[in-house]
């Protein structure tokens, strides 16, 4: 990878990580998980769309209408709420380190509904490690009770969410481009939140943090952030540019514990290393992305919070988060 490329992955990597900050921030102004969603997912569509559109992307998506929708649900608008509504109970830095375990369930899925994709002794261990790795956060470095286990449950299922997103559309999306995809997903989303987000909106207008972070979880942690991703895909491959999922974690670790004082634990360490490594023991099969890796040939893996890879580019092998 030349400087430039691991420049704008390190530039990724910190606006992924930091969309747990945002959220915190937002819903401790009394912002709902509903409007946060909506206002992010607006702001998401009005940045890529624009995008897709510039680049002639637009025409695949007519045959995919019923995959957005699907995707709406399954990858975007249901994982994202979760993820909004289980930070009310636990650290945006802990949420960060859960969302990570998505690569797990998209093999889990692929393993047992088909028998393929990687079905070595070295996945099936680093599926292991992972579990070990969210039970362990779950059970020991947790505080708050049952709302705070609650909580992180949430986050899990919304990992969930990327895993089962991230094998349904390897399957069933086809003949569209990554960016005019999750543009049209990211609209229709907020098209089904708008109405919530009308019924939730908090008496007072938001103060100065909250409008901010809801404009940098928009624009910044989705719009400009997809952009960069896909400028890495094209650079160096999307098993390369899919590293973003392991170095964001430590991103929400550090603006946790520096913006907004949460503190960390032995365990909080411990289970940042058992997820990431078996997130990618689970997605890799222990192998390092080989030296100019193609689209179409590289392997899934999980990219970055709140995300699921992508496959049905024009060329059948784009992969891109959502």
């Amino acid at each position: 990878m030349s400087r430039r490329s691991w420049l704008l992955l390190g530039v990724l990597s910190a606006l992924w990580g930091s969309s747990y900050l945002f959220i915190k921030v937002a819903l401790e102004d009394d912002m709902s998980p509903t409007l946060i969603v909506c206002a992010r997912t607006v702001l998401a569509a009005l940045v890529l769309l624009p995008v897709a559109a510039r680049a002639g992307a637009l025409g695949g998506l007519r045959h995919n209408r019923r995959a957005i929708l699907v995707l709406a649900v399954v990858q975007m608008g249901g994982p994202t709420l979760l993820i909004a509504a289980g930070e009310r109970h636990i650290a945006s830095s802990l949420t960060g380190i859960l969302v990570a375990a998505a690569p797990i369930f998209t093999f889990l899925l692929a393993f047992a509904l088909e028998g393929e994709e990687r079905a070595s002794r070295t996945s099936l261990a680093g599926v292991a490690i992972g579990i070990a790795g969210v039970a362990m956060l779950l059970g020991v470095d947790v505080e708050g009770g049952f709302e705070a286990v609650a909580g992180g449950l949430m986050v899990v299922l919304a990992a969930f969410g990327y895993g089962v997103s991230a094998w349904y559309v390897k399957r069933h999306v086809h003949d569209v481009q990554p960016v005019a995809m999750v543009g049209a997903t990211a609209a229709t989303v907020a098209l089904l939140m708008a109405p919530f987000a009308a019924i939730s909106a908090p008496a007072h207008l938001p103060d100065l943090e909250a409008t901010g972070s809801l404009l940098a979880l928009g624009v910044l942690c989705t719009g400009l952030a997809f952009v960069i991703f896909y400028s890495l895909v094209g650079s160096d491959g999307p098993a390369k540019a899919s590293l973003v999922g392991y170095l964001g974690p430590g991103f929400s670790i550090v603006y946790g514990v520096t913006l907004l004082d949460e503190s960390v634990t032995v365990f909080t360490f411990v289970g940042l290393i058992l997820i990431t490594t078996g997130s990618w023991l689970a997605a890799t099969g222990g192998q390092l992305p080989a030296r100019g890796v193609d689209i179409a040939t590289a392997g899934d893996a999980d990219c970055g919070p709140d995300t699921a890879l992508l496959e049905g580019g024009p060329e059948g092998g784009d992969r891109v988060p959502a």
